[in-house]
């Protein structure tokens, strides 16, 4: 802590984007800490901004002033900075990055100083859930055997940046870290990446806005293990050739996992077509050459086919990095998912209310029915009324319109993404409700369709399932999908 609190005494740095959550703030927090003269910079405007600005003004620690220019950016601020600090979002093709000299992101900047042991994983969905299991194995694996010591950590993509706790670190500690492509991509050439194990989830079209093409996208993603060697490890997923390829071409030892069961005795992890349980074969002789053990239960707390998938994505690495399978299967068994993906808040009349707001891309969506609409342990699943739609991405949204012929009602959010997806589903000729102008307005509308499909349901199995799983992103009506979430949730309890 003292040669980075030396590196950065009086330093001049411009952090490019303040935001509402994450890298910016954080960024600011952890530079201002360490002695830097700061100025944040950021398009929107101070009224947008308050909450941040209000958590920095309420710094207790002794710091230069930060010094703020909203609403627009200037030149100078990135010319005279010894040190810009990026916003993911921001294109690499940026005008004002060209001006600058050194550019650094608050992953960058972790990845420097940090001591512990790193667990990096991406994908286009489910590398939350993915990154959560393993964080949350890490930590019951301490608490239940005190072994590994010193603590577990999770940060990045996740909303929670990692220069929060880097000043805490120890070797002896593990971070786990949820990384877009976006991040990545950042990272590209700098050689600080070199994660002890490394998970890609499913890769789906997403963010061609930016790319162009599904190639752009995913030759970011292979960032994850470009600097890997054969003391890491890389999980990836053998169901698509995107995942093949990871496997094929990654330094680390590679770590299938699949849908169905691997074929002749390949060492990874799969789903048991007739328990449902998440199983792995072991390829080394600590566990025993061969040996298959279950990790993941039939019926885990998290619903759906692909989040069990993850679950066994997580097991993989777990075991991996040493922590015992009787404590991967309690632990796969007892992780009780995240906020904002599929996420039950709020259940009343026989009714269960559900927040997919991270679903993004319509191949998300169409999980989320498939969760709720497909086999059920212990009898038949209620109705679902899907919530969806929002602002496009360039994407397809053939998926999404497919899934939804399970639905017994659709109620849609204004934007784009629904103006593209409302001829697809009047071709399969599915009605639905909206656009909906509001958070509430959804909820409202969404509420009468769950109370009369309740109403038509045989004595016994009233109820329903309301699921906001947009398959679109965000902007336009919320300032980003978390607070789509947030927004859904606090109109459903305002009923």
């Amino acid at each position: 802590m003292a040669e980075r609190q030396k590196e950065f005494m009086g330093m001049k740095v411009t952090i490019m984007g303040l935001g509402l959550h994450g890298g910016g703030l954080e960024s600011a927090c952890y530079l201002a800490r360490h002695g830097a003269e700061c100025t944040i910079t950021d398009l929107r405007d101070e009224q947008v901004l308050a909450p941040s600005i209000g958590k920095l003004e309420a710094l207790e620690y002794p710091h230069p002033p930060f010094r703020y220019v909203l609403g627009r950016h200037e030149m100078d601020d990135f010319k005279n900075a010894a040190m810009v600090i990026k916003n993911p979002a921001v294109k690499p093709g940026s005008p004002y990055l060209a001006a600058a000299g050194r550019i650094e992101t608050d992953i960058s900047l972790f990845l420097g100083a940090s001591p512990a042991r790193l667990t990096a994983v991406t994908g286009s969905k489910g590398k939350s859930s993915v990154s959560s299991a393993i964080h949350w194995g890490l930590k019951r694996a301490r608490e239940r055997t005190g072994l590994p010591a010193g603590r577990a950590f999770l940060g990045g993509n996740i909303t929670v940046s990692p220069l929060s706790f880097l000043d805490e670190l120890r070797n002896e500690d593990d971070v786990v870290l949820e990384l877009s492509s976006w991040q990545l991509g950042d990272l590209k050439g700098r050689g600080l990446l070199k994660p002890r194990a490394a998970a890609i989830t499913a890769v789906m079209a997403d963010h061609l806005d930016r790319y162009g093409t599904m190639d752009a996208y995913v030759n970011d993603k292979r960032l994850i293990y470009r600097d890997q060697d054969r003391r890491d490890a890389t999980a990836a997923c053998l169901d698509d050739p995107w995942g093949q390829s990871f496997l094929a071409e990654t330094p680390g030892r590679p770590l299938p996992y699949s849908d169905r069961p691997l074929p002749g005795g390949t060492a990874g992890g799969w789903i048991d077509p007739v328990s449902g349980a998440g199983l792995v074969r072991f390829a080394g002789a600590a566990e025993g050459t061969g040996r298959v053990l279950e990790v993941v239960p039939p019926v885990p707390l998290v619903p759906g086919r692909h989040q069990k998938k993850n679950l066994v994505a997580a097991a993989l690495v777990l075991l991996d990095l040493g922590v015992p399978a009787p404590l991967v299967l309690e632990s796969m068994g007892s992780f009780p998912g995240i906020e904002h993906r599929l996420e039950l808040f709020h259940e009343k009349e026989g009714i269960r209310f559900y927040n997919d707001t991270a679903a993004t891309i319509p191949e998300a969506a169409a999980a989320a029915v498939e969760a709720f609409t497909g086999d059920t342990p212990g009898g038949s699943p209620k109705p679902l009324i899907l919530v969806a739609g929002g602002a496009d991405k360039d994407l397809d949204f053939r998926p999404l319109a497919r899934a939804a012929r399970r639905a017994g009602g659709i109620v849609l959010l204004a934007g784009t993404g629904s103006e593209k997806l409302i001829p697809l589903l009047e071709r399969e000729r599915l009605p639905w409700r909206g656009p909906c102008g509001s958070a509430g307005e959804a909820a409202r509308t969404a509420l009468e369709l769950a109370r009369r499909a309740g109403a038509e349901q045989t004595p016994g199995t009233a109820g329903a399932v309301v699921v906001l799983s947009p398959g679109c992103a965000s902007f336009g009506m919320f300032q980003n999908e978390f607070d789509r979430g947030r927004q859904w949730k606090e109109a459903v309890l305002a009923l």
